[in-house]
């Protein structure tokens, strides 16, 4: 099912219902879809670390400090204004 937005937000109970019940439901705006709606469900198995080994390698210097990259990362739109802060 699909629905646009404006109805997702005045349904979301009647939806989130549906979802539960096993239908899917994608929100669409501007007649596009944006988000699929799912239902949260406990995982049943515990997550086991490490199940890449040997199949990602890292150069040795990985964690060198590259203070243009970290200025790049603490100046963006995510943390604006962190470097006056701290």
């Amino acid at each position: 099912m699909r629905v646009n937005m404006h109805e997702a937000k005045s349904q979301l109970s009647r939806l989130a219902r549906l979802v539960r019940e096993g239908q899917e439901v994608v929100i669409c705006k501007s007649g596009q879809p944006w988000v699929r709606l799912a239902p949260y469900r406990e995982s049943d198995e515990p997550r086991e670390p490490g199940g890449l080994e040997g199949r990602i390698e890292m150069g040795p210097d990985f964690d060198a400090e590259d203070d243009e990259l970290i200025a790049a990362f603490e100046d963006c739109e995510l943390f604006p204004g962190r470097r006056d802060n701290e």
